[in-house]
Protein backbone atom coordinates (compact mmCIF):
# COMPACT_ATOMS: atom_id res chain seq x y z
CA UNK A 1 0.00 0.00 0.00
CA UNK A 2 1.50 3.24 -0.81
CA UNK A 3 0.68 6.57 0.92
CA UNK A 4 -0.15 9.04 -1.21
CA UNK A 5 -1.27 12.00 0.01
CA UNK A 6 -3.33 15.46 -1.47
CA UNK A 7 -3.13 18.23 -0.47
CA UNK A 8 -6.82 20.49 -0.80
CA UNK A 9 -6.43 24.04 -1.34
CA UNK A 10 -9.19 26.18 -0.21
CA UNK A 11 -9.01 29.96 -1.97
CA UNK A 12 -11.16 32.52 -0.67
CA UNK A 13 -12.47 35.51 -2.82
CA UNK A 14 -11.37 38.51 -0.44
CA UNK A 15 -12.77 41.44 -2.73
CA UNK A 16 -16.87 41.19 -2.50
CA UNK A 17 -18.61 42.90 -5.09
CA UNK A 18 -20.26 46.24 -4.03
CA UNK A 19 -23.39 44.86 -4.44
CA UNK A 20 -22.70 42.20 -1.96
CA UNK A 21 -21.14 44.71 0.72
CA UNK A 22 -24.92 46.86 0.05
CA UNK A 23 -26.55 43.84 0.85
CA UNK A 24 -24.96 42.90 3.69
CA UNK A 25 -24.71 46.58 5.18
CA UNK A 26 -28.75 46.57 4.58
CA UNK A 27 -29.37 43.11 6.15
CA UNK A 28 -27.27 44.72 9.07
CA UNK A 29 -29.62 47.84 9.57
CA UNK A 30 -32.70 45.97 8.68
CA UNK A 31 -32.23 43.82 11.78
CA UNK A 32 -31.22 46.63 14.13
CA UNK A 33 -34.42 48.21 13.25
CA UNK A 34 -36.11 45.50 13.69
CA UNK A 35 -34.89 44.62 17.08
CA UNK A 36 -35.39 48.29 18.46
CA UNK A 37 -39.31 48.36 17.00
CA UNK A 38 -40.10 44.85 18.80
CA UNK A 39 -40.90 43.91 14.83
CA UNK A 40 -43.87 45.80 14.39
CA UNK A 41 -42.30 49.13 12.76
CA UNK A 42 -41.79 52.23 13.84
CA UNK A 43 -45.65 53.23 13.82
CA UNK A 44 -46.62 49.77 15.52
CA UNK A 45 -44.63 50.93 18.44
CA UNK A 46 -45.78 54.15 18.36
CA UNK A 47 -49.50 53.48 17.88
CA UNK A 48 -50.29 52.49 21.76
CA UNK A 49 -49.01 56.02 23.26
CA UNK A 50 -50.53 58.15 20.54
CA UNK A 51 -54.30 55.90 21.54
CA UNK A 52 -52.74 56.94 25.15
CA UNK A 53 -52.46 60.62 24.98
CA UNK A 54 -55.03 61.17 23.22
CA UNK A 55 -57.62 59.33 25.84
CA UNK A 56 -55.76 61.46 28.03
CA UNK A 57 -57.82 64.35 26.49
CA UNK A 58 -61.09 64.44 29.02
CA UNK A 59 -64.56 64.15 27.91
CA UNK A 60 -63.97 63.42 24.26
CA UNK A 61 -63.17 59.63 24.32
CA UNK A 62 -60.83 60.10 21.06
CA UNK A 63 -58.72 57.17 21.92
CA UNK A 64 -61.32 55.06 21.33
CA UNK A 65 -61.62 56.86 18.31
CA UNK A 66 -58.37 56.91 16.78
CA UNK A 67 -58.47 53.21 17.80
CA UNK A 68 -61.25 53.22 15.22
CA UNK A 69 -63.95 51.90 17.65
CA UNK A 70 -66.45 54.73 17.21
CA UNK A 71 -69.54 53.27 18.91
CA UNK A 72 -67.57 52.68 22.02
CA UNK A 73 -66.19 55.99 22.37
CA UNK A 74 -69.71 57.79 21.55
CA UNK A 75 -71.47 55.43 24.11
CA UNK A 76 -69.39 56.07 26.57
CA UNK A 77 -69.68 60.22 25.81
CA UNK A 78 -73.16 59.69 27.08
CA UNK A 79 -72.29 57.76 29.52
CA UNK A 80 -69.85 60.57 31.27
CA UNK A 81 -73.14 62.48 31.27
CA UNK A 82 -74.85 61.11 34.73
CA UNK A 83 -71.29 60.07 36.10
CA UNK A 84 -70.23 63.70 35.37
CA UNK A 85 -72.87 64.36 38.62
CA UNK A 86 -71.03 62.20 40.99
CA UNK A 87 -67.05 63.24 41.08
CA UNK A 88 -65.79 59.80 42.16
CA UNK A 89 -67.36 57.89 39.18
CA UNK A 90 -66.38 60.35 36.38
CA UNK A 91 -62.66 60.03 36.40
CA UNK A 92 -62.53 56.40 37.05
CA UNK A 93 -64.38 56.39 33.41
CA UNK A 94 -61.86 58.59 32.23
CA UNK A 95 -59.16 56.63 33.64
CA UNK A 96 -60.00 53.25 32.18
CA UNK A 97 -60.34 55.20 28.61
CA UNK A 98 -56.78 55.51 28.67
CA UNK A 99 -56.12 51.86 29.31
CA UNK A 100 -58.75 51.10 27.02
CA UNK A 101 -57.32 52.63 24.47
CA UNK A 102 -53.83 51.63 24.79
CA UNK A 103 -54.44 48.30 25.14
CA UNK A 104 -56.71 47.75 22.01
CA UNK A 105 -54.05 49.24 20.06
CA UNK A 106 -51.72 46.87 21.50
CA UNK A 107 -53.85 44.07 20.40
CA UNK A 108 -54.39 45.55 16.78
CA UNK A 109 -50.48 46.10 16.16
CA UNK A 110 -49.81 42.37 17.78
CA UNK A 111 -52.47 40.88 15.50
CA UNK A 112 -51.39 43.00 12.31
CA UNK A 113 -48.06 41.43 13.13
CA UNK A 114 -49.04 38.10 13.57
CA UNK A 115 -51.27 38.04 10.08
CA UNK A 116 -48.17 39.68 8.32
CA UNK A 117 -45.54 36.77 9.61
CA UNK A 118 -48.47 34.33 8.69
CA UNK A 119 -48.66 35.95 4.99
CA UNK A 120 -44.86 35.45 4.86
CA UNK A 121 -45.01 31.70 6.15
CA UNK A 122 -47.84 31.02 2.96
CA UNK A 123 -45.55 32.74 0.71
Amino acid sequence: MGTEEEDLVVTLSTDESSSGRLRNILGVVRLIWTELTAGVGAWGSLKPLVAGVLAAVPFVFLGQHFNRQHQKGFDWMLLQLPLGLTIILWPVLWAWSIIDAYRVAMVAVSDAENHRRALELVN
